[in-house]
């Protein structure tokens, strides 16, 4: 990553900095209360955490100056630059590369050049007569060529393999008796429905049922593209989401062994109707609630190609994760880390109207809830047990590259790391008094996060939507994939003064109208304390977790267990850095 800056972007930066309300002595309200085994100076530094100076963050890099901040552009560098000064002033070491704050992340960006890109169905009829079904791109398809090469044709025979898992322990194989080496497999947003927690978690969804889940599998069979199925109810956002996500560019890792796919791509739930009538298959839905029933599905090769000529803007460039350190009062192997995304999607050149998508709450909030913890840990009157780390990520929106790359190249062995607590677009809307954390009940953690989220009087509310399977959307997934115990300190729907309608109604209406839209903007009259609430609250959480005498562990049967045991097991508690 390039290091230049322009003396106006010094000026700004200073100036954010200053931006920051009460000092760090200041009084602060809602006083972080007496926990057992949270000593007097550290509970002094959580209830530091103020919201005027998150807000002050997420002012600043929600500006149009950073440009969206998306990954290996300007804006994406003026992010990081700015995450990396505030970590020095507050007196943060540095954990990246070579002694400083970024670990460099190698990436290329896929651009599908709509106006030279070609798709369209090629079916063959009953009478052996051929039907051309051409598609509009953004309206009914997107798609990227994964593998980084300026042109792609592609010809090739469509599979429908249902849902596109392959799950053993559910004895669930949607690829049976097929081979797709080669071709193309149209598959189902989601995974099977369920109610048995013993079958696909229930109405939890697991990785099975995301899209990046979807990609992976196909491509381990060799096939060259992947049509998912979009319908609104199942992948629990509009088409509009999905749109605005492939309209800009696209990242994957350099050296990335899925990222085989010539052609990985949504299609609109209605094209993906037309498509199986010309195939002759009759109504997607009910072939959608078929492909869900055990024993009722089979992978089926439809009478029709996909053709398609796509043309593809491609660079390679380094972003970077900013990691620095707040080393322990002990060397060992407790190590905590708190993580939040700094980018978003940048600018669409082919919008009209406001085309930056400012990403002030996605996630400027995480960053600025990261960057309050951060002073206050570097601040506190006493260091904690064991060393904190703090890593704002490049790439979530991208597919959680950047926490992937995190997870690959930890900044001590992972075995070494208690805990990940993450946080990503914590609305700031009014103080919580319920948090959703979704995964945190898969540790052995949890009865002291129980116990710290009453005496925070937080209620822990289940996932109200667990079919979205938000655990496997946020960061925190990329540490549990290594066995690091982790998970998102999110805001349930009560809120001080509101009933649970009033929050639900907010929450939904950020997604339809501001999720991934340029309208996600700052707004002078967004109330941070909630934000600073659930800072101290995860503040707490994470110096408990660093006092722990063992490793924090995955329950037994739980998906990372055995991932976590073997990094405990490779990795022998060692001095922390």
């Amino acid at each position: 990553m390039s290091r230049k800056f322009i003396p106006a972007v010094i000026i700004a930066i200073l100036l954010a900095t200053n931006f920051s309300g009460t000092s760090a002595q200041s009084p602060v309200a809602n006083p972080v209360p007496a926990i057992a085994g949270l000593p007097e100076a550290a509970r002094a530094a959580a209830a530091s955490i103020d919201p005027e100076k998150i807000r002050a963050h997420v002012r600043f890099l929600s500006l149009d100056l950073l440009e969206g901040r998306g990954p290996g552009t300007r804006g994406g560098e003026l992010a990081a630059e700015y995450i990396a000064t505030q970590f020095a002033l507050a007196g943060v070491q540095p954990a990246g590369d070579d002694g400083t704050y970024f670990q460099r992340v190698p990436l290329y960006a896929v651009h599908t050049m709509e106006d030279k890109t070609t798709i369209s169905f090629e079916a063959t009829n009953a009478k052996g007569g051929a039907e051309t079904i051409p598609l509009t791109y953004g309206r009914e398809i997107v798609l990227k060529d994964q593998t980084g090469q300026p042109t792609a044709d592609i010809d090739a025979p469509i599979v429908f393999v249902g849902y596109g898992i392959d799950a053993p322990e559910y004895h669930w194989n949607d690829y049976a008796g097929v081979d797709v080496k080669g071709k193309v497999v149209l598959v189902i947003v989601n995974e099977p429905p369920s109610d048995d927690p013993k079958f696909f978690k229930g109405k939890a969804l697991t990785y099975y049922g995301r899209w990046t889940y979807k990609y992976e599998e196909a491509a381990r069979r060799g096939a060259v593209g992947v049509l998912i199925i979009h319908r609104t109810d199942l992948a629990s956002y509009g088409w509009d989401v999905v749109r605005n996500s492939q309209a800009t560019e696209k990242s994957y890792l350099e050296g990335d062994p899925t990222a085989t796919l010539r052609a990985a791509a949504w299609i609109q739930h209605d094209v993906a109707q037309e498509l199986f009538t010309a195939a002759g298959l009759g109504d997607l839905d009910q072939a959608i609630n078929r492909a869900g029933i055990p024993g009722e599905f089979h992978a089926v090769e439809l009478p029709v190609r996909l053709r398609a000529h796509i043309e593809s803007r491609v660079r390679h460039y380094l972003s970077a994760n900013v990691v620095g350190v707040v080393p322990g009062a002990s060397p060992g192997g407790h190590a905590v880390m708190y993580t939040a995304h700094y980018d978003h999607l940048g600018i669409d050149p082919n919008a009209k109207g406001d085309n930056i998508y400012n990403g002030a709450a996605d996630n400027g909030t995480g960053c600025g809830i990261l960057l309050e913890l951060a002073r206050a840990f570097a601040q506190s009157a006493v260091r904690p047990p064991h060393a904190v780390y703090f890593a704002s990520v490049t790439a979530e929106e991208q597919g959680l590259l950047g926490s992937q790359y995190l997870g690959m190249h930890p900044p001590v062995p992972a075995g070494q790391i208690a805990l990940d607590l993450n946080y990503d677009m914590l609305l700031p809307i009014g103080i919580p008094v319920s948090v959703n954390l979704s995964g945190a009940e898969r540790i052995d953690f949890w009865p002291t996060v129980d116990t710290v989220a009453k005496a925070f009087d937080l209620a822990l509310m289940p996932d109200s939507t667990p079919s979205a399977g938000h655990y496997y959307r946020s960061d925190h997934f990329s540490m549990a994939r290594v066995g690091i115990p982790a998970f998102s300190i999110d805001q349930g729907d009560l809120f001080e003064g509101h009933d649970l309608a009033w929050g639900h109604d907010q929450r939904e209406d950020y997604t339809a109208h501001h999720y991934h839209q340029p309208s996600d903007e700052y707004h002078v009259d967004w109330d941070f304390s909630g934000n600073a609430k659930l800072g101290r609250f995860g503040f707490v959480l994470g110096w408990l977790a660093s006092e722990q005498s063992k490793p924090i562990e995955w329950l037994p049967g739980d998906e990372f267990e055995a991932t976590r045991k073997a990094s405990l097991a490779q990795q022998p508690v060692a001095g922390s850095r």
